[in-house]
């Protein structure tokens, strides 16, 4: 009989959690998809390219146009200049690039060190690479980085760090500080970084992101990881890219080619003209996905949730020990889809070993409006 790869990995929350919604009528707060559509120029751009014939093999690489405007955007927004050539390849998903990023890093024996609560790709990839995950859990109730932690679990065999900021499922962000002190602690060491940045653009509050991107130490050594899916609410397109040096591109792209190697054509066009006729999308997007928190937060007000609002992402993070205390986080989960018709995403399943007492669900507000106040009363009605 075949031995398992991944003996441990089932059919993923995401998937079980959006299956119950489905079968329950519940309103789908749980995966992290918008119930919207991504601008209409942008979907028109597809249409437009399909019947202009662009439905053949982009290069590897990712469409020049649509590399060149990757890298325009990261000179604008992080003051870096880097070569759509030989540093900017476009992947299908986010997904897609992490795994090669790993494969590309990783060998029989070595450790990466993952945050948790993490998201539920990361170990796998590092699993099929034949490397172990070491996980560090993350302070509460704010997410950030324990740096004794992170000290204490480097050995001679880590050999990536994963970041995660905004983080999913949490919505904290890593400071200016944070790199700084991740630069001094790997710096004499063969350890390099994959920074999961694909929430960049959705962060509050007037605050800057802090990528890996802006940082001179850490940037020689990472792969940046960022998605259109995410900024531009077209999830299914499942379109990501992935920014590093020149060598470390170079064997990502090895990997890449053999397992997908290229993206989706006309999405690429689409995307590219997009991008060129509307910089303002990017400026405004922290804006829009703000007034959503700040709605769905107002609106919990009167509820018996306590929580923090997010810093970053799409998701809202809330603390239920004064309605459920008895229910863990997953029983708590299919409790408010089947008796209160509102899906959520335990926060326990993105840790190795989640604590005892964690009475935490995650909430998506990546919803229209109506979606929103809808949810909000059912869960205020608790």
């Amino acid at each position: 009989m075949l031995t398992s790869k991944l003996p441990n990995v089932g059919t993923t929350i995401f998937t079980r959690m959006s299956q119950l919604a489905a079968e329950c009528g519940a309103l789908n707060l749980s995966q992290g998809f918008p119930d919207f559509d991504g601008p209409a120029a942008l979907r028109e751009a597809v249409g437009r390219h399909v019947m202009a014939g662009h439905n053949q093999y982009c290069p590897m690489t990712g469409l020049p146009a649509l590399r060149e405007q990757v890298a325009a955007k990261v000179a604008s927004f992080y003051g870096r200049t880097v070569s759509a050539d030989t540093e900017v390849t476009i992947t299908p998903g986010a997904t897609e690039a992490i795994f090669c990023a790993v494969q590309a890093l990783i060998r029989p024996g070595d450790e990466a060190i993952v945050l948790d609560p993490c998201y539920d790709s990361y170990e796998p990839s590092v699993e099929l690479a034949g490397g172990r995950c070491v996980h560090v859990a993350l302070s509460l109730p704010e997410f950030r980085i324990d740096w004794q932690r992170l000290a204490d679990a480097i050995t001679p065999r880590t050999r990536v760090i994963f970041l995660n900021s905004p983080h999913n499922p949490s919505g904290a962000l890593i400071d200016r500080e944070d790199l700084d002190r991740l630069a001094a602690l790997i710096r004499d060491r063969e350890i390099y970084v994959i920074s999961d940045e694909v929430y960049e653009h959705l962060i509050y509050d007037g605050v800057q992101h802090a990528s890996v991107l802006a940082h001179d130490e850490l940037y020689p050594r990472a792969f940046v990881i960022s998605s259109f899916g995410k900024t531009y609410h077209v999830t299914g397109w499942k379109t990501g890219y992935v920014v590093a040096p020149p060598a470390l591109t170079a064997e990502l792209r090895k990997i890449h080619q053999y397992v997908n190697f290229c993206g989706v054509t006309p999405l690429q066009y689409a995307l590219a003209d997009f991008m060129a006729a509307h910089p303002e999308h990017l400026r405004e997007l922290p804006g829009f996905y703000q007034a959503k928190r700040d709605l769905f937060c107002d609106l919990l007000g009167g509820s018996r949730f306590q929580f923090r609002r997010a810093a970053g992402t799409y998701f809202q993070v809330v603390d239920y020990s004064a309605i459920r205390p008895d229910l863990d986080d997953v029983a708590m989960a299919e409790w408010l889809t089947r008796e209160h018709g509102v899906a959520a995403i335990p926060v326990s399943v993105f840790y190795q070993q989640a604590p005892a007492d964690m009475r935490l669900v995650r909430f998506c507000f990546a919803k229209k409006e109506e979606t929103l106040r809808q949810a909000a009363e059912k869960l205020c009605a608790i």
